[in-house]
């Protein structure tokens, strides 16, 4: 197993951030077409930043989502 690193102009990197999403008390509102929906929402939004998902989960009730990023974007504006 190798080490994948990404590549920009001047840039070489491999930044990887994980994020969980939580619905407000946990309430299972993600079925279906809303979980439909996020999981298409975080596509568009990640393949827009060349964000590159690594692993991704909707479940019922959470999101979790590994990402590698580019350096220039900030865990804060990812979210």
């Amino acid at each position: 197993m190798g080490m994948n690193y990404r590549h920009g102009n001047n840039t070489k990197f491999k930044i990887e951030y994980h994020f969980v999403w939580v619905t407000k008390y946990r309430y299972h509102v993600l079925e279906g077409d809303l979980a439909f929906r996020v999981r298409e929402l975080v596509l568009q939004i990640c393949e827009h930043f060349e964000i590159q998902i690594l692993r991704g989960v909707v479940s019922k009730d959470h999101v979790h989502i590994l990402v590698s990023a580019p350096p220039n974007i900030s865990p804060s504006d990812i979210m």
